[in-house]
């Protein structure tokens, strides 16, 4: 096998040498975010593949220095073999890898200065220098270059650490964060929910479990390394045997999940801090409808009748009384049969805070009746800036519909899964804890809904099992339709929390001057011409 690492990647001898970096790899170094970060299983070759970025960094005209900092100094020893590897690789003049000590920048009379061993490679063309450092220095704020922090979930004093490393930043350096996780509280975790909540500007997360890493090529890496010959049988039992080595660690360890990350998402004391009893029109408003089976088989203008007196009774006044200066958007999660199909409307203020200021709750209502409450509902949301609808299952047809009406940029049809639930309930946990989304009404039912978000494997959503509170089967048992709670009003304003996050907007426009306000005799003729076209409905 070739030293060149160039040439090391899944597939037969015989063929076109693969790229030397896996596609996770590859997505890692093409990431050129300032602040960046990654959840990692263990041993997926991360810090393979930032030595051969920061050699790139550190060896280019004008680069920048790079500090390495790990959790051990056999970290730091690997890392800095690996970098003069790569410079080897691509042919750059680097002087031969150093070993050195760190002044930690304590007084001399100071018992507690240290001397920390570092290892360093520098490249005489550029002026440029990569420093590993065995442990954590206890100031950076000295130090001008790119920071790379290396498996930062076990660094002590991490929060201090991050907050050193974040100067860097204003001088237009780079922040690269390497981890697997070490719990759900850890400071490693806690940035990583801060930016996907928006928090951290425009910086990234990238995750790559253990079952990723193996799909894009992992163990094809491992048997080239070892001189062995892939098969489907010796990955399978590679796995397992990985899985089985790490035991009841293997969630956190293998798959990015921080340990005791189970249990509700939302405490309940911040759900309720956010519910409001003040009525409308200031406070939000709850509207729940039901219907019995035998009317979806009604002749459709009785329906459509049905719930045209159904709307004007029991939306139009709400909707009527919203201010017009305000920017509003929904979210609906869709139900049919068993579960609530529930529409949220959310007010935008000045301030940029949302409100919620209208739940509409569906139970048992036929599709094409529910089209014609949504676009009811719609049609007079003053300055709509968009809505987000669950297009998942039976969903999608609704969605199409509202889509196909108003525009693909104004509703956008949500497919609700794990990624979409990563990215974007952070933000709506967010919104709750800063203030930003607020006025929920304050009703058992609804409270209840948003307790059903759970963090399963990581990931925050609703889970496909029956979350149905006692009070929730009281009131299905009042009502006498039997419908089941499945956390439809947490979908719902999760949705709508996401559609003002959306790049999309109503429409500013201007009204054309009238004749009389200067327009010359040809515009008076075009303006006379269109009237008349508008006149015949042309």
């Amino acid at each position: 096998m070739s030293d060149n690492p160039l040439l090391i990647g899944p597939g037969p001898a015989a063929e076109a040498p693969p790229p030397a970096l896996l596609p996770y790899q590859q997505e890692w170094i093409a990431d050129d975010a300032q602040l960046k970060v990654c959840e990692k299983s263990r041993r997926t070759g991360f810090t393979w593949a930032e030595a051969a970025d920061d050699v790139l960094i550190a060896a280019a005209e004008g680069g920048s220095n790079v500090f390495y900092i790990s959790a051990t100094q056999d970290m730091a020893r690997e890392y800095i073999e690996a970098c003069a590897m790569w410079a080897r690789s691509y042919d750059f003049a680097a002087l031969q890898l150093s070993e050195g000590l760190y002044d930690d920048g304590a007084d001399v009379a100071d018992p507690g200065k240290r001397f920390i061993k570092t290892y360093e490679l520098n490249f005489p063309k550029s002026g440029r220098r990569i420093v590993a450092l065995s442990s954590r220095p206890t100031n950076l704020r000295g130090k001008q270059g790119v920071i790379v922090i290396d498996e930062a979930a076990f660094a002590p004093e991490l929060a201090g650490l991050l907050k050193a490393a974040m100067a860097m930043l204003l001088w237009g350096d780079k922040v690269r964060i390497i981890s697997t996780h070490d719990g759900v509280e850890n400071p490693f975790n806690a940035l990583i929910q801060e930016i996907r909540a928006g928090k951290r500007g425009k910086a990234t997360v990238h995750r790559v479990d253990f079952a990723r890493a193996v799909r894009e090529g992992l163990f094809h890496r491992v048997c080239l390394r070892r001189g062995k010959a892939w098969s489907q049988e010796a990955e399978d039992e590679w796995v397992a045997s990985a899985r089985a080595f790490y035991g009841d660690d293997a969630a956190e360890e293998l798959d990015c999940v921080p340990s005791q990350s189970a249990g509700a998402y939302l405490s309940l004391a911040l759900i309720e801090q956010r519910m409001t009893t003040t009525p409308p029109p200031e406070g939000p408003v709850i509207v729940r409808g039901k219907w019995d089976d035998a009317f979806a088989y009604l002749p459709e203008d009785v329906r459509a009748h049905a719930i045209r007196g159904w709307c004007e009774e029991e939306l139009s006044s709400h909707l009527a009384a919203l201010p017009k200066d305000r920017r509003h958007a929904f979210g609906q999660d869709f139900a049919r049969n068993r579960d609530q199909s529930v529409i949220t409307v959310t007010q935008q203020d000045p301030m940029l805070i949302e409100r919620v200021k209208l739940v509409v709750e569906l139970a048992n209502c036929p599709f094409s009746s529910q089209q014609q409450i949504l676009e009811f509902i719609i049609d007079r949301l003053p300055r709509f800036a968009g809505g987000a609808m669950d297009a998942t299952g039976n969903g999608a047809a609704l969605a199409e519909a509202a889509a196909q009406k108003y525009g693909v940029l104004m509703v956008e049809q949500v497919k609700l899964n794990d990624g979409f639930y990563l990215a974007h309930m952070p933000k709506l946990k967010a919104g709750l804890q800063d203030g930003t989304l607020t006025d929920i009404p304050r009703d058992e039912l609804l409270r209840d809904d948003l307790r059903a978000i759970k963090l399963i494997k990581g990931v925050p959503k609703v889970p496909q099992a029956d979350t149905q509170s006692a009070a929730a089967k009281a009131a299905a048992a009042e009502s006498g339709v039997k419908l089941r709670r499945h956390g439809d009003f947490a979908i719902a304003l999760f949705l709508a929390k996401y559609a003002f996050v959306r790049e999309a907007g109503e429409i500013a426009w201007t009204p054309a001057p009238a004749s009389t306000s200067g327009w010359d005799e040809a515009d008076d003729d075009a303006a006379a011409e269109l009237g008349l076209i508008r006149k015949r409905g042309w």
